[in-house]
């Protein structure tokens, strides 16, 4: 029997604040264990908790760029369970009154462009973290309050790839409207996963299970694949799905059970008495309304227009913030915006992978590569040579022409010069003189190859073809 997959997601954004959500603590990343934490945070009795409103604006920000209706009135609300990072017992969340309902995320997979609809986007407290090593266990609470926004979607996904895509245009809205780092590897984006399946041409979902705390978007993938699979396995042998909380075990690659699914009455949620209900006035949305970003496919849009460079390009160049920036600034200062397009997209996404580094950490500037792109135009040195000179420029900064003059790799332009190397690479290399002139195209390239490798690469290798044809007849 053929089954189809509902995914729906929950996906937990640290915001980008520089205090916690109800008190005056630092987010700093990577401090000390329990060094950012005060009276409030850590739930002692008496503390009162005070609103931070930079994380109420960034909340309703991003409801207003995925198209949600913002509720003027909303208030926060005591859910109610224990787990050892949570001294309260209780976290304050959001339930019936959240900032945002509505909206949509607009993902592309393959060919196919649709709209994930959204639930709801609320802010609550993110908890402390536990740590187990060895037999010791602790808690760091320098995570506990910090403003955490939960985007809540609709059983609106059919694949683990719609999820996948789901997650990435999803961070780069969030990235453009400078909500959160959404940096992985600090936590700042964390998912649940909702999944079930039901067989084909059944309208009524089948029994979700629930999937916790997956930190990775690769890891949302797999955990997909591996539990649609799974409940597929126990339905075609007759068993039945049941309704519960299972975990990511990435080094096995499973999931596995870890308790029956709570419901919202399970949390006992009730007004928050320290909190007074917050009512956002329509001058204040309005107000923020005005911060609302050029947003990725409205970019991607622009720049292919603006700079005249090909859809595929814009859109590789307008996924990350940070890149389209970059590119921006050097094409505004070049007249050959596709040069510069093909070192961003090509030499510098290479080097950022293989050196795992942000862009922001490259010494390269916009200016730089500009200049290169201007020396490459002029003649003054060849494609190799730019990509030397550009993987200097990323590691050390600096200017191209002097690097290009240090370096020695001012191009060879005199056909003197190149008339000798390539005499010297057919004395070298009688064979494929021979077989060019049997009529094998593919020896002249080698024979160009040879005249680029006596000449260490400087020779301009249009003008080696041109002298090697007319050499070889």
């Amino acid at each position: 029997m053929k089954f189809l997959a509902t995914i729906g997601l929950e996906v937990h954004v640290q915001l980008l604040t520089r205090t916690k959500m109800f008190c005056a603590c630092k987010t700093d990343y990577g401090a000390g264990e329990n060094t950012q934490v005060c009276p409030v945070c850590l739930g002692y009795p008496g503390a009162l908790p005070v609103i931070n409103e930079e994380a109420v604006r960034l909340t309703v920000l991003t409801g207003l760029m995925l198209g949600s209706k913002i509720n003027r009135f909303s208030k926060f609300d005591r859910k109610n369970y224990f787990y050892p990072d949570m001294p309260k017992n209780y976290q304050i969340s959001q339930y019936d009154c959240p900032f945002c309902v509505g909206g949509a995320v607009e993902i592309t997979c393959g060919e196919k462009v649709k709209k994930v609809s959204l639930t709801r986007i609320h802010l609550e407290e993110d908890v402390g973290k536990n740590m187990h090593i060895g037999e010791l266990s602790s808690v760091d609470f320098n995570r506990a309050g910090h403003p955490l926004m939960e985007v809540v979607t609709e059983p609106d996904m059919a694949s683990p790839e719609e999820a996948f895509a789901f997650l990435l245009a999803l961070k780069q809205i969030l990235n453009y409207g400078l909500v959160s780092r959404c940096n992985l590897e600090e936590g700042n984006v964390r998912c649940d996963i909702n999944c079930s399946i039901r067989p084909e041409g059944r309208e009524r979902l089948g029994v979700k299970t629930e999937i916790k705390n997956l930190n990775t978007f690769k890891g949302v993938f797999q955990a997909l694949n591996y539990e649609i699979a799974r409940q597929t396995e126990v339905l075609n042998s007759g068993g039945m799905i049941t309704q519960e909380t299972r975990r990511w075990d990435s080094e096995r690659g499973v999931t596995e059970s870890m308790r029956s699914k709570e419901e919202a009455h399970d949390y006992r949620y009730f007004p928050d008495p320290d909190l007074l209900p917050v009512l956002l006035s329509r001058e204040q949305i309005q107000l923020w309304e005005k911060d609302i970003p050029e947003l990725p496919r409205q970019r991607c849009a622009r720049l292919a227009r603006q700079y005249a460079i090909p859809e595929y390009d814009a859109k590789v160049l307008s996924a990350d913030k940070d890149l389209a920036d970059f590119f921006e600034k050097a094409a505004g200062l070049s007249v050959n915006p596709k040069a510069v397009s093909n070192f961003v997209m090509t030499e510098m996404l290479r080097l950022l992978a293989e050196k795992e580094m942000e862009i922001k950490d490259a010494q390269i500037t916009p200016q730089s590569l500009a200049e290169l792109v201007k020396l490459a135009d002029e003649g003054k040195i060849n494609s190799n040579s730019a990509k030397q000179i550009f993987a200097a420029l990323f590691e050390k900064g600096g200017a191209p022409g002097r690097l290009m003059e240090a370096m020695g790799l001012v191009q060879v332009s005199d056909a003197g010069e190149i008339e000798d190397f390539v005499r010297k690479a057919m004395e070298s290399n009688p064979k494929s003189v021979s077989d060019y002139r049997a009529g094998k195209e593919a020896a002249l390239k080698y024979l160009v190859g040879q005249v680029m490798r006596l000449s260490r690469g400087k020779a301009n290798p249009q003008m080696a073809r041109e002298l090697l044809k007319q050499k070889l007849g």
